[in-house]
């Protein structure tokens, strides 16, 4: 019965009066009496190329080959592409802009079938550099896809002209990045010539190196290649890949190089490696112990911000403690003082804010402490922090305020944290007269 079909299928297919979908259907019926293993296939195939060869238009007979060709491929690739070159053979004698069109629509079919190899050799008979240039980054990416790298790497030197060049070499470089292959990468990024095209592989390798093990010898070399860069894109691969490789730990190198940044691109690779490593207290504490003065007071305000807006955790204490002692700023004293009561660590908390000397900062160091008492359930020892604030407005202000929220935790079983805006919005009022 179903043999029955395809040859009632062949019957009507040449009653077809347009002779390219004549050949063409033959060739689908062919194709798919191969499926299902009838041996007429043969005919089908014979019938269409029978078909092809007595249309009249060259250009027509040319694109009823290579559709020829593609179902006959699945068939028997040797012969398909005999039929593809012939489909070649006669293209190539076409006038522009016909010649590269259909030789554009030769390459695609090949890339459809996965003969890349075919597709990458025909390519190069186009002429027109655009359509040609176009051609060979579809067939570059095919190749990536494959993990070919050599033959992407001869597709890559094929190509000539801007931008086309530039972005085959970064699409290069995006799969030896995933590959982690690194010296391929740098290999290629040292032959691109536009600074534009440079920064743009550079922001792809920043993003990579972030999750990747890498030797601190490349990172280096990497570093190297974005201090060439110019302007604000030359900076920005610049911080990402100081920010990566301070994480890792690689301070020394890390502040070698922020020292020849000015104060504004310096203060935000630090600021960056701190925002990134607030899990890592080694890598925090040797920030610390690399920097003096106000950058030191900057980093560590930076780092009690940053720590105070995650969980508060006992294995901060000892670095904590540290900027507690090192610092000059009440500002931050204030912050160390909070994050400690916090932690439920009374004592030091009361020893930091005993420091604070600004009635207006010292109202939130003591009143970081009542609030953590009052959670703590010591109402007494609350009292007692708010009475550390001698100043007449402040004490008088922060003891209202322990005093209403000892009302609120009664009321309702919980203590709003809002210590801070709430002196802010005080101090508001009283500047306004």
């Amino acid at each position: 019965m179903a043999a029955d079909v395809y040859r009632e299928a062949l019957r009507l297919a040449s009653n077809i009066k347009d002779k390219y979908l004549r050949a063409v259907t033959y060739a689908k019926i062919g194709y798919y009496m191969y499926r299902v293993k009838d041996p007429e296939y043969k005919s089908a195939f014979k019938y269409a190329v029978n078909a092809a060869s007595i249309i009249e238009n060259p250009v027509v007979m040319a694109k009823a080959l290579m559709e020829i060709a593609f179902y006959l491929n699945s068939v028997n690739p040797k012969t398909a592409m005999k039929v593809f070159q012939q489909a070649h053979d006669a293209v190539v004698e076409f006038p522009q802009p016909v010649r590269d069109d259909l030789l554009l629509e030769l390459v695609s079919k090949l890339l459809n079938l996965g003969r890349i190899d075919d597709a990458f050799f025909y390519a190069g008979d186009i002429k027109d550099q655009v359509k040609r240039n176009d051609s060979l980054l579809k067939i570059l990416r095919a190749y990536l896809r494959r993990g070919n790298m050599r033959r992407a790497r001869l597709v890559v030197e094929g190509i000539e002209g801007e931008p086309w060049h530039s972005i085959a070499a970064v699409e290069t470089i995006k799969t030896h990045l995933k590959r982690e292959e690194f010296g391929s990468a740098i290999r290629v990024l040292s032959e691109l010539k536009s600074e534009y095209w440079l920064g743009e592989a550079m922001r792809e390798v920043a993003v990579h190196l972030k999750h990747s093990d890498v030797p601190k010898a490349t990172y280096e070399k990497f570093v190297d290649i974005a201090l060439s860069l110019s302007g604000e894109a030359g900076f920005d691969v610049l911080k990402s890949l100081l920010v990566g490789l301070g994480n890792q730990g690689e301070l020394d190198f890390v502040m070698k190089i922020v020292g020849k940044l000015p104060p504004e691109q310096r203060w935000a690779v630090l600021e960056g490696i701190v925002e990134t490593s607030l899990d890592k207290t080694d890598v925090l504490s040797g920030l610390l112990d690399r920097v003096e003065g106000e950058e030191f007071e900057q980093l560590a305000g930076r780092i009690m911000v940053g720590l105070l807006s995650g969980n508060i955790d006992r294995r901060y204490v000892d670095l904590v403690r540290r900027i507690g002692d090192a610092t000059k700023d009440d500002a931050v004293r204030v912050k160390v003082a909070t994050y400690l009561s916090k932690l439920g660590d009374f004592d030091g908390a009361w020893e930091f804010a005993s420091r604070v000397r600004g009635h207006y900062l010292r109202s939130l160091a003591f009143g970081s402490i009542a609030v953590a008492k009052l959670n703590a359930g010591d109402i007494d020892g609350a009292i007692d922090a708010a009475l550390e604030v001698k100043d007449a407005k402040w004490g008088s202000w922060l003891l209202s305020e322990i005093l209403t929220k000892i009302l609120e935790l009664q009321t309702e079983g919980e203590v709003r944290e809002d210590i801070e805006e709430r002196a802010e919005y005080q101090r508001g009022l009283w500047e306004k007269g």
